[in-house]
């Protein structure tokens, strides 16, 4: 990704209007950004109109966001509003794949414990993960053939039920010299769905997240398909180290990865930040999702709304694992939680590892959805 501080100076304000864009939800790809800087060059640009012109065709709104586009437009380029890209640096949710470099800042843990100390606040920290017996040895046996499947538009041959491979019958027939062999035959592959854990990292959680990473490396290690990022005031994809099958190696080196932990929660900001990369947000379709969180979101609670409406779109099932749910006096009665319960298949209780590794070797069985339970409970 390039650094806006590497970019001749009337340049930057090109990737300035993109990076803004992306914090209205607009998914736009590095790749897109570096399109337009070289659209804009190639056209002069003469006017107002070329940088316009150049901004669609390559970073390409939506239809139906096409209106608010040129409102951020206009706003960016001809001052109608002022954007607020000054408060960009501390504003913006940083999205760190394992491949970025590490942050400077680096903070003292806090000591805090329960979801009513979740914040917004960005409080950078590192962690270290103790080595124990947790009992995942069972979880990570079944995990592989528990996990919901779909039939691949990929074919594999086969002796029977399956339909007439043409092309291969017919060039057997021609190396047999016109003699009729028995026909080939080729079935659609089954495969399993993939499986996409968001782990919330905030300081809210902080007595959940440990084992959250042990459960993660258990799944990434068990299942073909998997990824994990992990959520606090940034977004880090953490699924490349978590490969490493040695689990203490593992979490050592997610602890050096993610930068956030304990620090603050913006959950609807990294969710909708997670969306905006293209890469990120095929993870999401047709998958399994887990998000692992309180759900304590402070303030406004739109961007979550608007984040799990997209998710849900996107996944095959959308489940919220909470640890409050293991209070047995819980209900979602939060403004978060009655906005986005609508649109989750599952809330359930993510207090422990067996409750999370019994609820995910259950994915592939069907549920009434999570709103339809909760109302029955309260």
């Amino acid at each position: 990704m390039m650094r806006g501080e590497s970019l001749p100076r009337a340049a930057a304000a090109f990737l300035d209007f993109a990076r803004m864009l992306r914090r209205h939800a607009f998914a736009i790809a590095p790749e897109q950004v570096t399109s337009f800087m070289q659209a804009a060059a190639l056209l002069g640009p003469r006017s107002m109109n070329d940088i316009r012109e150049a901004a669609l065709a390559t970073l390409a709104p939506p239809p139906d966001r096409r209106v608010e586009f040129e409102a951020h437009f206009r706003a960016y380029f001809y001052g109608d509003a002022k954007p607020p890209i000054d408060g960009e640096k501390d504003d913006e949710t940083r999205i760190k794949d394992d491949r970025g470099t590490r942050q400077e800042e680096s903070q003292t843990i806090r000591n805090e414990k329960g979801g009513e100390l979740s914040s917004a606040l960005e409080q950078l920290s590192s962690r270290d993960f103790p080595h124990d017996a947790d009992g995942l040895s069972s979880f990570h046996r079944r995990l592989a053939s528990a996990l919901p499947a779909r039939r691949s538009f990929r074919t594999a041959r086969t002796r029977s039920r399956g339909t007439l491979d043409l092309r291969r019958s017919l060039s057997e027939i021609v190396s047999a010299d016109g003699d009729i062999p028995a026909p080939l035959l080729r079935r659609r592959q089954i495969v399993p769905r993939k499986l996409l854990l968001l782990i919330d990292v905030s300081g809210s959680m902080k007595l959940h997240t440990a084992d959250y990473l042990k459960l993660a490396h258990t799944t990434v290690q068990g299942a073909d398909r998997a990824e994990v990022f992990t959520f606090g005031t940034r977004l880090t994809r953490i699924t490349p180290v978590l490969r490493i099958r040695d689990r203490d190696q593992a979490l050592a080196r997610a602890a050096a990865l993610v930068d956030d932990w304990d620090g603050g929660t913006r959950m609807g900001q990294t969710l909708l930040a997670f969306l905006s990369v293209p890469r990120f947000s095929a993870f999401a379709r047709g998958a399994c999702i887990v998000i692992l969180s309180d759900a304590l979101e402070r303030g406004d609670h739109s961007d979550l709304e608007t984040a799990m409406r997209r998710l849900s779109a996107r996944a095959f099932r959308l489940s919220l694992a909470t640890p409050l749910a293991g209070d047995p006096r819980f209900r979602p009665a939060t403004a978060a939680l009655r906005a986005i319960l609508p649109v989750l298949d599952d809330l359930v209780d993510g207090s422990s590892l067996k409750s999370l590794s019994d609820f995910i070797l259950s994915l592939a069985r069907p549920a009434p959805a999570a709103e339809a339970i909760w109302k029955r409970v309260s």
